[in-house]
């Protein structure tokens, strides 16, 4: 599947109401299904945790490389993904890009998977 195909979590929760309520859409878990694929990868969800606990929770792909023990260009298509999911933010600054949670982002996703 291409990156261009992930839904923002925002968009996948605007479409569903939590799996335990009611019914999905195959359509809607197609969607959701992709978005919970970019979080399904332990470097991803490592550094999901690592930009959220970094100071002012925000870091650049040269403060992650090292912890993941991962070259600079896996670390940046990690990361595109999970811009691309919606789950972080991209914020260039000269030559570096920092990157930090969306608000929310987790949660949103959190809530579809309720069982309450």
């Amino acid at each position: 599947m291409a990156l261009t195909e992930l839904l923002p979590l925002t968009d996948v929760t605007a479409c569903c109401a939590p799996l335990t309520r009611e019914a999905i859409s195959a359509e809607n878990a197609e969607k959701l299904a992709r978005s919970l694929k970019a979080i399904a990868d332990p470097a991803r969800l490592r550094l999901i945790s690592m930009i959220a606990a970094h100071e002012d929770a925000e870091a650049c792909v040269c403060d992650l490389t090292e912890p993941l023990n991962l070259g600079q260009p896996t670390v940046s298509h990690h990361l595109k993904v999970l811009v691309d999911a919606g789950i972080l933010t991209r914020d260039k600054r000269g030559t570096w890009a920092y990157y930090r949670l969306v608000p929310g982002a987790l949660d949103s996703l959190a809530t579809l998977l309720v069982t309450v």
